[in-house]
């Protein structure tokens, strides 16, 4: 149990006794460093409850936690803010216990976990993956990890949207103008080679809709009858009736496709657990739209559309089932989730989404709940806000887009230039020089996308993320590295425990309060579904460890049970930077 949850339990033990009602919350928060103390509780919230003096109510119960809990050393009230104490005796204790833990603040999956998948990536067969692609699959990667360090069983998957126009058209400009290209023949990752026939389509098809409208057709008219979209029309319809030539066509590109993809996810350093292929999936939930039917959830229209009417929960009439009989994207959603909680022992779904996309899981967790399924209730849309660079946004069709294999590549040489502009790497091979720039490179990536809050848009700047100076990837790396070389250096034993007597630097104090915010941390991250607090929690790590370094002496001190000490300390840290990342994806160095 940590401190704060003893403190919280007696807390209302407090309060009960003197005011004979028990606070509905107890909000702690760290005691600014102008006043003494460690920990400190907000009485403010309490006064709806207990009719009494703020600084009053403040003085109880630090009299109350001075008596009862071992570990409160002291107390003072200030403006009923009640600055509690704890005792040295209990960062002791605590440190002893963690110090030779590298698995300290990650949890094992409970006997009783609660399975939970997390839906991520989900590209389309007609391009590559791109830097919108980077996020979605860094943040969904990184929930799963985060998740699994709570104590839950995880199951990572996709949905490899692999039917449709948009892979159609691709394969129609391929027909037309590839002159039996592959990407053997042409030294290109298939997934590029296919994306540069949706851009050629686009292309041809401009052109087509520009000549129909000189001669007279409007502009509707045009998008309609230019020949390469009804091409395109027609393969599908093609493919549909399945048409063995353009299936075999259809199922040749997309595994080229598949292994483009497999190369990137393989560079990004993410996986999956199991693929769904929407050419599977795209007939899911038409018999679930028909029970629902039946049951009075949907209702047809005249020209034998099944709707569903969501005025009551203030959004609109939402189709399920076109007039002919097909399926919509919502049908297969419905569909596709029935059949997730049928495949795998779970409890919970996370869809990693952009926020495009929020009416959309409004409606599809809306309609699972009408149609009876307990579990809608705990699905969850990560909905997270667009990437753009400074020259603006991305555009697929146009060929604008920031392509995932070129950015990883970028990456990797923007740290190669900073690096040795800074002269880090004397006496590296290549071969060692190579594999530290890609850590750099993607550590400064990841960072710098996992950082913020999933909410929030972001303008991706590729050169401020490889700065070695502030909150970035490279400078908690560089860190981590630093502290390498100092137990590279302790060439002592480092085993002994910390005696009870043992007193505290305050920069050795201040890194042990932090050390212990790591499970609380981990815990949050995965309730609020939030890469960012891990590594926005590190950040605040590496800073307080920076600072104790620059203070206090490490090997060069003379007494020995402080050297000892401070080196198991550097240790700590430099275990739970490791941890950290690793949730976020992010390899540490051992040398910078």
């Amino acid at each position: 149990m940590s401190i704060e949850q003893i403190l919280a339990s007696k807390v209302k033990e407090a309060v009960k006794k003197h005011y004979e009602v028990e606070p509905e919350s107890i909000e702690f928060q760290p005691t600014r460093k102008d006043f003494e103390g460690d920990i400190t509780l907000v009485v403010f919230p309490m006064l709806k409850q207990v009719k009494t003096n703020p600084a009053q109510l403040a003085e109880n119960i630090g009299k109350y936690l001075e008596e009862e809990v071992e570990e409160v050393a002291g107390f003072n009230v200030i403006q009923g803010f009640l600055n509690i104490v704890i005792s040295d005796d209990h960062y002791i204790n605590f440190f002893n216990e963690i110090k030779d833990r590298e698995d300290f603040g990650i949890l094992l999956p409970q006997t009783d976990a609660s399975g939970i998948m997390v839906e991520y990536s989900s590209p389309n067969t007609n391009k590559p993956l791109h830097l919108g692609h980077i996020r979605n699959n860094l943040l969904g990667y990184s929930v799963s990890e985060i998740l699994k360090a709570a104590g839950n069983e995880v199951y990572k998957v996709q949905v490899i949207n692999d039917r449709g126009i948009h892979i159609c058209k691709s394969m129609v400009a391929w027909q037309k103008f590839g002159n039996g290209e592959t990407p053997e023949s042409t030294g290109l990752k298939g997934d590029k080679l296919v994306g540069n026939y949706y851009v050629k389509f686009d292309q041809e098809y401009k052109k087509e809709i520009a000549q129909l409208q000189e001669e007279g057709k409007s502009e509707d008219e045009a998008k309609a009858q230019a020949p390469i979209f009804v091409e395109a029309q027609e393969m599908l319809r093609k493919w549909e009736a399945n048409d063995p030539e353009v299936v075999k066509l259809w199922e040749t590109m997309n595994r080229w496709v598949y292994d483009g993809f497999d190369k990137t996810y393989d560079a990004l350093g993410v996986d999956f657990d199991k693929n769904y292929y929407e050419s599977e999936t795209y007939l899911l939930g038409k018999d679930n739209v028909q029970k629902g039917l039946e049951d009075g959830v949907f209702f047809k229209k005249e020209d034998g559309s099944v709707w569903i009417d969501l005025s009551d929960e203030g959004l609109d009439e939402k189709i399920v089932l076109r007039s002919d009989g097909t399926a919509v994207y919502m049908t297969q959603d419905i569909g596709t989730a029935i059949q997730r909680f049928k495949d795998f022992d779970i409890n919970q779904m996370v869809y990693t989404v952009g926020n495009e996309q929020d009416y959309h899981f409004k409606v599809l967790f809306l309609i699972l709940k009408k149609l009876g399924f307990d579990w809608a209730d705990a699905l969850y849309h990560l909905s997270y806000g667009m990437v753009d660079l400074p020259s603006g946004k991305m555009k697929s069709r146009e060929g604008t887009v920031v392509d995932a294999d070129d950015l990883i590549k970028e990456m990797t040489a923007t740290a190669k230039d900073i690096s040795e502009e800074l002269g880090k790497l004397d006496g590296y091979s290549d071969a060692e020089k190579e594999e530290l720039y890609r850590i750099i490179g993607l550590g400064a990536l990841k960072y710098y996308i996992l950082k913020v809050d999933p909410r929030k848009r972001i303008l991706f700047n590729p050169e401020e993320s490889v700065d070695f100076q502030g909150n970035t990837g490279p400078f908690i790396q560089y860190t981590y590295a630093r502290i390498q070389s100092i137990l590279r250096k302790a060439e002592f034993d480092t085993s002994a425990q910390l005696s009870k007597d043992f007193q505290f630097h305050e920069k050795e104090k201040e890194l042990i309060k932090q050390l212990q915010l790591f499970p609380e941390t981990v815990g949050l991250a995965a309730e609020n579904l939030s890469p960012a607090l891990i590594a926005n929690y590190i950040y605040e790590l590496v800073k307080s460890f920076n600072s104790f370094y620059q203070n206090v002496p490490i090997l060069g001190i003379e007494n020995e049970e402080e050297k000892v000490f401070r080196v198991q300390l550097a240790r700590s840290v430099a275990s739970v930077i490791k941890s950290g990342f690793k949730l976020l994806g992010i390899e540490v160095p051992e040398r910078m």
